[in-house]
């Protein structure tokens, strides 16, 4: 098994070349991505440069969404770049909680290992993520504000990773974001919208902050397609409700399927489950020879994580290679 499989999900095509097959023949569990997306739809000129009218719908479209005012929205090329770039915004050094999404790690430095609630010893920045990734766990709002409460006054920022949020919205902590508080939340469109390739997301932040980004960004920080594809789909309230009500059904589903197999599911995120207590590496090698990709972990060897199959006859296929 390639080291590379450890990264990050979404490595099909080095999967294809390894175990056999081409790409399209792949099962891919490996991301937590929807996989029955938003059904992309909306004109894009390509022959214009990014317009900044499209850019202010944009935001204030994703604002709606959020529950926040279009001033303390700022749309970005993607969660991750938007983290990196927060480093070296903020200049302090970083605690993120662990498990945890390796940018979170990686985008201050020095980064040390950080406990949900733990008390601040001065000017940090502490970042986490609710639903966290890779084990699912979805903390209350409630203690989330409070900590970033005891954080705010300590002098530093909590950052709140809602990547995977659009799912479980009464989770949010968007709506406490408010100018004067140090705490930022960054949403993703890719994920609950099933389209990772458009390379889309937000901030949410004081305004000062959000103007900081701007500048860093420069005049056309998304592209176009983004923008008319972003404002489109935060408008399908439609598609967006039926959403947040099948993929509760479908985790319960994979859930089942795993279990039968003497499999123990665990995460409150309806995109992905978390399995550990087993033999990861034997796990993923069986996936792959029958063409099915899943996330495994070099510092934890008995875990994998697979996302939530797109309809019954890709779950079938996952219980036949579980067999």
């Amino acid at each position: 098994m390639s080291g590379a499989f450890m990264f990050h999900g979404g490595r099909v095509s080095e999967a294809a070349r390894l175990y056999g097959g081409a790409p399209e023949d792949w099962l891919d569990l490996s991301t937590g991505l929807n996989p029955s997306p938003w059904p992309a739809q909306a004109p894009v000129d390509w022959t214009a440069l990014p317009d900044p009218d499209a850019l202010a719908r944009l935001e204030a479209a994703a604002a709606r969404h959020f529950g926040v005012e279009p001033g303390l929205c700022c749309a970005v090329p993607g969660s991750e770049t938007a983290l990196r770039l927060l480093g070296k915004a903020l200049a302090l050094p970083g605690r993120a909680l662990v498990p945890a999404y390796r940018t979170h790690k990686e985008a201050f430095f020095p980064s040390r290992p950080a406990q949900f609630g733990e008390v601040p010893r001065g000017q940090e920045v502490f970042v986490m993520a609710n639903p966290n990734n890779p084990d699912g766990v979805l903390r209350a709002p409630e203690a989330v504000i409070e900590w970033a409460r005891h954080i705010h006054e300590a002098g530093g920022f909590l950052i709140v990773d809602e990547a995977f949020a659009d799912c479980q919205p009464e989770a949010s902590v968007a709506g406490a974001v408010a100018p004067g508080f140090r705490m930022i939340v960054l949403r993703s469109f890719g994920k609950f919208f099933g389209l990772a390739g458009l390379r889309l997301g937000f901030v949410l932040g004081p305004p000062a902050l959000m103007m900081l980004l701007r500048q860093m960004l420069g005049s056309w920080p998304v592209h176009s397609a983004a923008l008319a594809l972003g404002e489109a789909a935060y408008g399908d309230s439609a598609w967006i409700a039926e959403t947040r009500r099948q993929l509760p059904v479908r985790a319960a589903a994979l859930d089942t399927v795993l279990r039968r197999h003497g499999l123990s599911p665990e995460g409150d995120c309806p995109l992905f489950r978390l399995v550990t207590g087993c033999e990861g590496k034997a796990l993923f090698e069986r996936l792959a020879r029958a063409r099915i990709l899943v996330r495994p972990f070099a510092e934890h060897p008995d875990w994998v994580r697979l996302g939530v199959p797109a309809d019954p006859a890709a779950l079938d296929r996952l219980g036949e290679a579980l067999a």
